[in-house]
């Protein structure tokens, strides 16, 4: 079975690097696409669906803002099975912080300038964020293209989805990014932040064996 993978919002595979798979499955990381400028979701979408074959049954696993996307993509071309690990289900599940980046459209606003390079120490603040005790965070996030990133942060804010039953929810239960109070998850890691794919892989593994068995 072939299970296709996207990682989290600027965060390329290393996060989920240690994460173990039945043997009978074959992997396949679809990376990141730049967007077009001020191109709308659904054509984004559209071009990452574009990476799976549906020619054969295939599964789907999204990590973060990757759970959303594969989600979306599911719609265009439906798989067996769909995993989402440290995301959403939908629209209803996000935090009062994000629903007021929703509401005041402050990602809309926000300088492109201030995802750069050189805003390091803001990236690094907003990093943090997602598990302020890891002192290597920023070795998870590697795509910073500054369009990109607040491209994403625009579209997690303004995202809304009907939540779909099938779906296979793994949250942890110290996810600041996506507090599992706003969710009833399918599987909950014990002690897992928003990087328990990094940080809590065995655990994480056991129950990617028993889902994609």
């Amino acid at each position: 079975m072939k299970i296709y993978i996207i990682s989290g919002l600027g965060a390329d595979f290393k996060v989920l690097e240690r994460l173990e798979f039945p043997e009978n499955c074959e992997l396949i990381f679809i990376d990141w696409l730049i967007p077009e400028k001020n191109e709308p979701f659904h054509s984004y979408v559209q071009r990452m669906a574009e990476k799976v074959d549906d020619s054969e049954p295939f599964c789907l696993l999204g990590y973060s803002f990757g759970g959303i996307l594969v989600q979306e993509i599911n719609k265009l071309k439906p798989a067996q099975k769909v995993v989402i690990m440290g995301s959403i289900k939908s629209d209803k599940e996000k935090s009062k912080f994000i629903r007021t980046g929703e509401i005041t459209k402050i990602p809309r606003i926000l300088p492109v300038g201030m995802f750069n390079d050189k805003a390091a120490n803001v990236y690094s603040v907003v990093r943090k964020f997602f598990d302020p005790k890891n002192p290597k965070i920023l070795q998870y996030f590697r795509v910073r293209d500054p369009y990109y990133l607040k491209w994403s942060v625009e579209k997690v804010s303004e995202w809304k989805f009907e939540e779909t039953p099938e779906v296979i929810q793994i949250l942890g239960d110290k996810d600041i990014v996506f507090p599992i109070k706003y969710s009833k998850p399918d599987y909950v890691i014990k002690g897992g932040t928003h990087l328990f794919p990094a940080t809590k892989y065995k655990e994480v593994s056991q129950i990617l064996k028993e889902v994609f068995i």
